[in-house]
């Protein structure tokens, strides 16, 4: 395992906040408390399996695995007591996913899909190339001069590209042995559509009618692919959206129901406490705005 020897922290100079940090860790301690981090995560699992919760949902992960988060999106890790590993974050003022979206293709691949699963299971190929583009990001932070942040932007780029050639790969067996050939197409549009729409259509019909299919086909292609009803979708999409804005922002609560188009404020705090325990106002009194949030 590339050995850190320290936790490796680059402070972005203009506001004092970190831009940068590569840290070995060996056990899942830090990560047993929810995290909601504001900046991207890659946490390279080398040895040790464990339990990995996040978006509502439970994953199982193995030795040499990639688990990569967006910032804010919420996630706990738990599970054996001996694990080895590497995480790096990075900040979006560092290395900004969207503007450089037409050259990498990890937004929507390794971060911001809730409708996947947020872990890559590496190959002893892709292990070794990522090993030395960290090694690099390691040297580049302990030693590096003039036009280091140039250097690292081309390193974390190159990085990002190899795990999402890898993380695309691994869809492609499973397009293949579709049993119906429109299911990728549909799921691929369906993503997209909930992803424009999950603000002003709230009903599987609605995307049912934009996809040309009946919603019970629609609901049985969800079902088999993401084991949830469409309903629970498009619930869980908007709920994320309104633990953001809770969490970032001090906005009222009616405001958020509304842009998320409910029309009753307590409509949508019974609903949004149905999924996610709580009411948003206690959501934001404990881990939202001026709350207690890591």
């Amino acid at each position: 395992m590339l050995n850190i020897d320290d936790n490796l922290i680059l402070i972005d100079k203009n506001n004092g906040n970190l831009a940068l940090r590569l840290f070995n860790f060996e056990d899942y301690s830090k990560f047993t408390p929810v995290q909601r981090l504001n900046y991207y995560s890659i946490i390279w699992i080398i040895e040790g399996d464990g339990i990995l919760k996040s978006n509502f949902s439970e994953y199982h992960f193995q030795s040499n695995s990639i688990l990569a988060f967006a910032p804010y999106q919420p996630f706990m890790i738990s599970g054996s007591n001996s694990a080895k590993g590497i995480t790096l974050n990075f900040h979006p003022d560092f290395f900004c996913i969207y503007k450089h979206h037409e050259t990498i293709t990890s937004n929507g691949v390794l971060f911001n899909n809730i409708y996947e699963s947020p872990i890559l299971k590496l190959d002893e190929t892709t292990a070794t190339q990522l090993e030395v583009l960290l090694g690099q990001i390691k040297n580049e932070m302990l030693h590096g001069d003039f036009a280091q942040h140039e250097v690292l932007v081309s390193y974390l780029k190159i990085l990002l590209i190899t795990a999402s050639r890898k993380k695309v790969a691994e869809r492609k067996p499973e397009l293949i042995h579709t049993a119906k050939e429109s299911e990728p197409f549909i799921l691929k549009n369906l993503m997209k559509f909930i992803e424009e729409h999950f603000r002003t259509k709230h009903a599987p019909s609605e995307y049912a009618e934009l996809l040309n299919i009946t919603p019970k086909a629609l609901g049985r292609v969800t079902k088999k692919h993401f084991n949830k009803t469409m309903t629970d979708l498009i619930a869980e999409r908007i709920i994320i959206e309104a633990k953001r804005e809770l969490y970032l922002t001090d906005k009222q609560v009616k405001l958020i129901a509304s842009e998320l188009g409910y029309k009753d404020e307590y409509y949508f705090s019974r609903f949004f406490k149905n999924y996610a325990k709580v009411s948003p106002q206690i959501y934001r009194e404990t881990v939202g705005f001026g709350g207690g949030a890591a």
